[in-house]
């Protein structure tokens, strides 16, 4: 989201069901929040993302969409996790200067945030939550809700970063490019039992060719991230969101799209030419991707029952 991050909503796509798996009127609703990180609110038509003009056009359709601060994800994020401007949380970019060595950022004072360990490591140093503002998915949480967060590192833990597995009580599940790594937030034993059911590994897959930057001399990628995100799809209609439903409670899930935002930085359709630019068909897939990923997960709310989505 280095270049600009558009809102479809209000500040990103919205999924109410409308109907808690719970079956009971008594009780809040469930919430998706599917944000498609980079993705330029004209670019959604019934013929290049019609499972978000159908979000968009069955709920609110806010015409004036813009980035809280172009063009950085972890400041973007920051506000749309805790709904806080930057001033409050202190994140501005996507490093931050920390007035101490970050030994998981390489040993520098001023980290690069989209990193788990790193995120652990600055809120350690900072009364343990280096955002001091509550994120909505802590809030949820400790309200007694189901809570997730999958999708682009970075953004992603930052949703519930305060939130460790060896502490007590109910926790977010959380997963990420670093789940499986060493540096990545630690899956459940529910979650690795599930997974492993559902056939899915344990480890995220990389972004593949999908990452190839490329050069002054060298086109970068013309693939959109196809893989990493049918993983991270697939986790959340396959294995998460099956889970809060046997737990017959609501739940708040959180599902961050690289796509097309990490496609159009890495795009190859251009090298040394103005045209197709950013429109080419690369960045075009790359919105495909991110559309396909929210219709999968509309369909089994459709399937499940649930109210059909409004923004």
């Amino acid at each position: 989201m280095r270049r600009s991050l558009v809102w479809l909503t209000a500040g990103l796509t919205v999924l109410s069901t409308g109907l808690a798996f719970a079956q009971n009127n008594s009780t809040p609703h469930n919430l998706i929040l599917f944000v498609p990180d980079g993705l330029r609110a004209l670019k959604v038509t019934p013929d290049t993302a019609p499972a978000m003009a159908e979000v968009r056009d069955k709920g609110v359709n806010f015409k004036n969409p813009h980035s809280m601060f172009p063009t950085f994800t972890m400041a973007n994020g920051s506000a749309m996790s805790t709904g806080h401007y930057l001033g409050d949380t202190g994140t501005f970019s996507n490093t931050i200067y920390t007035a101490f060595t970050s030994v998981p950022a390489g040993d520098t004072v001023v980290p690069f945030l989209e990193n788990d360990a790193v995120l652990g490591d600055v809120d350690e140093h900072f009364n343990k939550d280096y955002l001091d503002e509550d994120t909505i998915l802590k809030l949820a949480r400790t309200q007694g809700l189901s809570t997730a967060a999958i999708g682009k590192v970075g953004p992603t833990y930052l949703f519930d970063h305060t939130d460790h597995p060896d502490t007590a009580g109910a926790h977010s599940i959380v997963v990420d490019d670093s789940t499986g790594a060493k540096n990545g937030v630690p899956l459940s034993d529910e979650m690795k039992d599930a997974m492993t059911k559902a056939g899915l590994a344990l480890t995220a897959p990389s972004r593949g060719d999908n990452g190839k930057a490329g050069d002054a001399k060298t086109p970068g990628t013309t693939s959109a991230n196809v893989a990493q995100q049918a993983y991270f799809a697939d986790v959340a209609t396959k294995v998460v969101l099956p889970m809060f439903k046997a737990r017959n409670k609501p739940f708040v899930l959180v599902f961050w799209s690289r796509d097309p935002d990490g496609t159009q930085h890495f795009q190859g359709d251009s090298l040394n030419a103005l045209t197709p630019g950013i429109n080419g068909p690369t960045s075009l897939a790359a919105i495909k991707n991110a559309d396909d990923d929210l219709h999968q997960i509309v369909q089994l709310l459709k399937s499940a029952g649930a109210a059909t989505p409004s923004a």
